[in-house]
């Protein structure tokens, strides 16, 4: 979870636009609430992740906070939405 230090549009844009050029990020939120972003990181060790943290997080002054949480084990994982689409539509 990531938090910005200012709730601008043009810092705000400027990050989504680093998350869209980042290969470690599988997927990118933009949210209300405790955070600004929740993002979903791969790599392939901490050693890589620590890395990875070094140069998107730490090195960008357009951040306040980061929260981060590590899976242990992957017990379901899925986007899909059961949402059924009405005929009339």
């Amino acid at each position: 979870m990531v938090t910005l230090e200012r709730e601008r549009a043009d810092i705000i844009d400027k990050f989504k636009r680093e998350i869209k050029s980042s290969p470690e990020i599988a997927t990118g939120f933009y949210i209300t609430g405790e955070a600004d972003f929740v993002l979903y990181i791969t790599a392939r060790s901490m050693e890589d992740y620590e890395l990875f943290t070094r140069r998107f997080f730490y090195q960008n002054a357009d951040i306040k906070t980061v929260k981060t949480l590590v899976v242990v084990d992957r017990v379901k994982a899925t986007f899909s939405v059961p949402v059924e689409v009405s005929e009339d539509t």
